[in-house]
């Protein structure tokens, strides 16, 4: 999962050295956050949120096949 989230999230930024994606493990449930430098913020989430969206349908499918549910969470920056 972690490795699906860290694809995608560094085609989209600019600063692919600025990106981090912890996971925490409870059971079948993967609970995912990502953090981006302050400027790519808007292309992680998308106008709307659609992106952001878009990537948590993609994380639940793969979540599924594997029997897990799965969250993702984007951090902002301090």
């Amino acid at each position: 999962m972690k490795e699906l989230v860290e694809y995608i999230a560094g085609a989209l930024v600019e600063s692919p050295s600025e990106m981090m994606v912890t996971e925490e493990r409870a059971g079948n449930k993967v609970r995912l956050e990502l953090h981006v430098a302050k400027e790519d913020m808007g292309r992680v989430i998308g106008k709307g949120g659609r992106v952001a969206n878009s990537t948590r349908v993609l994380l639940r499918v793969a979540a599924a096949r594997e029997g897990k549910q799965v969250s993702l969470d984007v951090v902002e920056p301090n």
